[in-house]
């Protein structure tokens, strides 16, 4: 009787490159699909990313089931053989893998080489050794996924003990071959192109996401002199080294830029300081609270900083801060004074008159 077997496997075949590309395509699209659906809360992305690649393996499963369940059919056979060679390639817990070339001698077929890789108890190493024999398992169809038995038979055993087995003739047949640049080169494709699908198929999800969307920030506007930035709910200008909020005309300006036009959002609150401007807006729809951030009486803006930081006793004033506070209904301003001293507060009406001091 002899040995009826295919090729080794090889996996530069057609359909192992196809199966490559579509297992990379599968990883690329619902690994961008994924972490794209987090970045911008969307549950479809998300949901995607994690269906995708259970639906694929699904599918492999179900069509390789016939070839799993023939395979599974085959009784394997038992012979001798003689270990060629033998490597330990790595590992670091109580089994190493290690690399046997075994010559196997069926006892009505004719004998044949091959190499495999088996896990093998650090204990039990020393019992393999060159040209010493063993017994092994191999399905008659597929000669390359011979395995050695660890605990044959009495009867195995004994012939074993006492066989002595000649080596066979010709190159091994291995159970794995490198794939080799085109199935890796097919599989990163592949990739490139599920990542790719996704962002063409959900790219407004992914980058229109927050435009229309009333919370969403607006690009910020920067030069050399000042930086500007405005969303919905603040907006907030930074002015260059040497500038100030007091200089003639800053201030309006720095307020103009962060409601242009036909802006007509109120503020809830507006804090100045040396160099910065922090508009609080009113919430979009509600009327009912609030003032016209332009309405800010800017011409005494710093002659109410510098009473402040010279009449209310602070010693060594350092910072100041401007408060103009609308949400009670009427507009007030509010100058706080901060020194070695302590701190002190200056406040007066919408149109800059002194209503009270306060100092530490």
């Amino acid at each position: 009787m002899t040995i009826t077997a295919g090729a080794p496997p090889t996996h530069n075949t057609p359909a192992d490159l196809a199966l490559g590309f579509l297992t990379g395509g599968v990883i690329g699209a619902s690994l961008t699909a994924f972490i794209g659906g987090c970045v911008v809360e969307r549950a479809p992305l998300i949901v995607t990313g994690l269906v995708l690649p259970a639906v694929y393996g699904l599918l492999f499963l179900l069509a390789t089931l016939p070839r799993r369940a023939r395979e599974a059919a085959v009784v394997p056979r038992t012979a001798l053989a003689v270990i060629e060679s033998l490597e330990a390639i790595g590992g670091e817990t109580s089994d190493v893998p290690v690399r046997f070339e075994l010559s196997v001698a069926p006892d009505d077929a004719p004998a044949f080489r091959v190499e495999i890789r088996q896990d093998v108890n650090l204990v039990e190493l020393p019992e393999y050794r060159p040209r010493g024999v063993v017994v092994v398992e191999y399905p008659p169809d597929r000669p390359w996924n011979t395995r050695i038995v660890k605990r044959p038979t009495p009867e195995w055993e004994e012939r074993a003990a006492v066989a002595q087995v000649d080596s066979a003739p010709g190159p091994a047949m291995k159970s794995e071959t490198p794939g080799g640049c085109f199935s890796a080169l097919f599989t990163l494709l592949g990739l490139l192109l599920g990542a790719a699908i996704v962002l063409l198929l959900f790219r407004v999800d992914l980058f229109d996401s927050h435009e229309g969307d009333s919370g969403a920030a607006k690009p910020s506007v920067s030069s050399s002199s000042s930086t500007t930035t405005v969303t919905s709910a603040t907006g907030t200008v930074t002015l260059g080294p040497g500038q100030s909020m007091l200089d003639e005309g800053e201030l309006r300006k720095a307020v103009q830029s962060l409601t242009p036009g036909a802006d007509k959002r109120q503020a809830l609150t507006v804090v100045v300081q040396d160099r910065l401007l922090t508009v609080v807006f009113s919430p979009i729809g509600v009327t009912s609270a609030g003032f016209d951030p332009r309405s800010l009486p800017y011409d005494r803006v710093p002659g109410l900083v510098e009473e402040a930081r010279t009449t209310l006793g602070v010693e060594s004033p350092q910072s100041w801060q401007l408060t103009a506070d609308g949400v009670t209904g009427s507009l007030t301003l509010r100058v706080v004074v901060t020194g070695v001293g302590g701190t002190g507060t200056l406040e007066a009406d919408g149109q800059g008159k002194v209503l009270r001091r306060s100092g530490s």
